[in-house]
């Protein structure tokens, strides 16, 4: 007799998202020097008809929470995981800008290391194209 496998976590939230008739979900991803454009790409992608996240902090501007260099490090921290979190919940990545720095390339490959499916603003810039 065989037994039905487990559904994976990430089995049993793509469940979860078709029962409560979501839409696609996409996680915005980039430099934060794009921030313009992310949220450009935030009010074409939710007029499109998705659920949009994105970086929600820029620490190259200044702000009160990270003006300490050890909190704005261990924020840093906290905030790189969070947006790992963002892209597990996501069906698909959105990579903005024309330039890849080392947080944005660890990202793509942590995206990819899911099987997202992703896009580029800026195509030349796919580290894998």
């Amino acid at each position: 007799m065989s037994y039905p496998q487990p559904l994976t976590p990430e089995q049993r939230l793509a469940d979860a998202k078709k029962r409560l008739g979501l839409p696609r979900i996409v996680v915005i991803c980039g430099s934060t020097r794009f921030m313009t454009e992310m949220a450009e790409a935030d009010v074409r992608e939710t007029e499109a008809g998705k659920i949009v996240v994105k970086p929600g902090c820029d620490m190259k501007s200044p702000h009160e929470l990270w003006s300490d260099p050890v909190e704005a490090e261990a924020l840093k921290v906290r905030l790189d995981d969070l947006h790992r979190a963002k892209i597990r919940l996501a069906d698909e990545v959105l990579v903005v800008g024309d330039y890849i720095g080392d947080s944005t390339r660890a990202e793509i490959a942590y995206a990819r290391s899911l099987g997202k499916p992703m896009r580029f603003t800026h195509p030349e810039v796919d580290p894998d194209a």
